[in-house]
């Protein structure tokens, strides 16, 4: 599967370099506001993360462009639970964590000078996918008794790439504005379309990302 999407990857960016009347590269880096929908997700949380990478514009008229871009994309979701009793109060936050590199292929139309909107498919290959928790104990007692309690509870990483697909599959749509000087701003929903679970019984809980990206960046 890596390999057709790669090769249909490459032709449409070949197909692009062919018909182009204008070719720019270009980098950019933001701010992603991310989150996981699907089975057993209420109560979930937005996680913030990041992107950064580059991109190739490849301008097919006046109007429409093709734009390629090779992000590495920090992205999941957390969920915070808390419990008060006889005036303590426990919270517990657990962060599923989820890096991708990620290969959007956006359509570009220009609707007027430097303003485009946007639209395409996107492919992402995981490349680490861990949960945290983390126990935090507070109220109204001598602040050394919390902090020794709060000692007992240390947070930790693990590794849960065993349980995540490797490949994941969404569409984006946004727009962006250009400044004359090269200066871009955009913003971007992509929705993901493909099973994040892997392993036994994944098929029985389906679970998709979805991330709200805004980027600065320039185009040479």
């Amino acid at each position: 599967m890596k390999k057709q999407v790669l090769l249909i990857a490459v032709a449409i960016f070949s197909f692009g370099v062919m018909q182009a009347q204008d070719i720019r590269f270009g980098a950019k880096a933001g701010v992603n506001f991310a989150s996981i929908g699907g089975d057993f997700t209420d109560g979930v949380e937005g996680k913030t993360g990041f992107h950064i990478g580059g991109l190739v514009e490849i301008m097919l008229s006046d109007k429409f462009a093709v734009q390629p871009e090779l992000l590495y994309s920090a992205q999941g979701a957390k969920i915070e639970d808390s419990d008060t009793q006889f005036g303590i109060t426990v919270t517990e936050t657990s962060k599923t964590k989820l890096d991708y590199i990620n290969i959007p292929i956006m359509g570009k139309f220009y609707v007027t000078e430097g303003l485009a909107l946007e639209a395409g498919p996107q492919v992402g290959f995981l490349v680490s996918a861990n949960a945290e928790s983390e126990i935090e104990v507070s109220g109204d007692v001598d602040p050394e008794i919390l902090d020794e309690i709060n000692n007992q509870f240390p947070s930790g990483d693990v590794d849960i790439s065993d349980f995540t697909s490797g490949v994941d599959f969404g569409v984006g749509v946004g727009a962006s504005y250009r400044l004359d000087m090269g200066v871009f701003f955009g913003a971007r929903y992509t929705l993901g379309l493909s099973n994040i679970n892997d392993g036994p019984g994944a098929d029985s809980v389906k679970q998709q990302n979805n991330v709200f990206q805004f980027s600065v960046g320039y185009l040479f």
